[in-house]
């Protein structure tokens, strides 16, 4: 599994730096915006889903923002101005770097319901929760285990994964929680999924950058989620989701909406399913962009999101008594499974 996304990030490489030539601009401010407009226009993989999802029309951006650069009177405003057209793209995989700061687009979480509380949290963390490679685990009442994993960027270790689940083996179900994991390492993600299958299971497709052309890319690859050599959990998992869930954290959702023992509750996710790519421009500056994207098993595109197979908001009544809606609906999810496999 690591060897395979180990090959597509050093194909990537490959396409991106040789097969994908670029126009040589001067280092002026009129040269890198368009230096910056024509590196997007050659390499940035989800036009079409933009378009698709908003109307977004790439050659307008250019003629609209180019007179913006006529009255740049410093590098500081250029980089604003750069930064600005960037956001056009609504991608947090996209953003420009320079020594005046790094330009984010923050949008595609900040327009929706958080869905999350750290204090109300702790009200089921209690003060006697475990802590492994960074995940907080517990068990709460009525026998069911609860895991938060707040990000991907640590590695995560097997062997720890595995005495997790062991120390939740008396449990019914799981709660596995990742709400505002706003991601990390793809291979952290594929690493924690592969401990809820025991078999091979196709769970999405990458495609790869060919040419210049906005619609030009390889044939899709499959990806598969492959067991762990650890502990394998199978019964029920109710994985939860916010809009605050992003990149490696949307990668983790596609791969768990697979499973069969597992239920996505919650909000939809942030996306962010391009892997991405940096390169500099004339002056210096860099530039970090979706470069390959990722599709999930049906063949449709997560770059904004994934919806969650029960949708459920925290409500203000629950909010203002300390109660997390999301996590109380997962667990009588789980509940009602065994009351009605016991009716059977």
């Amino acid at each position: 599994m690591f060897r395979r996304l180990a090959i597509y990030l050093a194909l990537t490489t490959l396409l991106l730096t040789s097969c994908i030539g670029e126009e040589q601009y001067e280092d002026s401010r009129i040269g890198i915006f368009e230096s910056l407009w024509k590196i997007m226009d050659n390499r940035y993989c989800f036009f079409d889903v933009a378009k698709e999802n908003y109307g977004l029309n790439w050659n307008e951006v250019h003629d609209r923002y180019a007179l913006l650069v006529d009255t740049c009177t410093s590098d500081a405003s250029l980089f604003d101005v750069l930064g600005d057209m960037l956001k056009e793209l609504r991608d947090g995989h996209v953003n420009l770097s320079s020594m005046y700061g790094t330009s984010f687009y923050w949008d595609w979480k900040q327009d929706y319901p958080t869905n999350f509380s750290d204090s109300i949290q702790r009200n089921y963390l209690g003060n006697d929760f475990h802590i492994t490679n960074g995940i907080k685990y517990t068990e709460l009442s009525d026998s069911i285990g609860y895991i938060y994993v707040e990000s991907f960027s640590g590695g995560f270790n097997i062997n720890n994964l595995s005495l997790m689940l062991i120390n939740l083996k008396n449990t019914k179900g799981i709660v596995l929680d990742i709400r505002n994991n706003g991601g990390g390492m793809i291979t952290a993600a594929e690493k924690l999924a592969s401990s809820f299958t025991d078999e091979k299971i196709h769970c999405g497709y990458m495609i790869h950058k060919t040419g210049t052309g906005h619609n030009d890319f390889s044939e899709p690859e499959e990806i598969h989620l492959e067991p762990s050599q650890g502990a394998i959990w199978l019964r029920p998992v109710v994985v939860l989701t916010n809009r605050g869930v992003y990149s490696a954290a949307n990668h983790f959702v596609m791969l768990m909406k697979e499973l069969p023992q597992v239920a996505i509750m919650g909000d939809k996710t942030g996306g962010g399913s391009g892997m991405p790519f940096t390169t500099t421009l004339p002056n210096g500056w860099s530039v970090r962009f979706s470069a390959c994207p990722t599709l999930d098993a049906k063949g449709k595109d997560t770059e904004f999101g994934i919806e969650p197979d029960i949708h459920v908001q925290i409500t203000s009544e629950d909010w203002n008594s300390g109660r997390d809606t999301i996590i109380e609906r997962a667990k009588k999810l789980i509940l009602d499974y065994y009351a009605k496999k016991a009716d059977k």
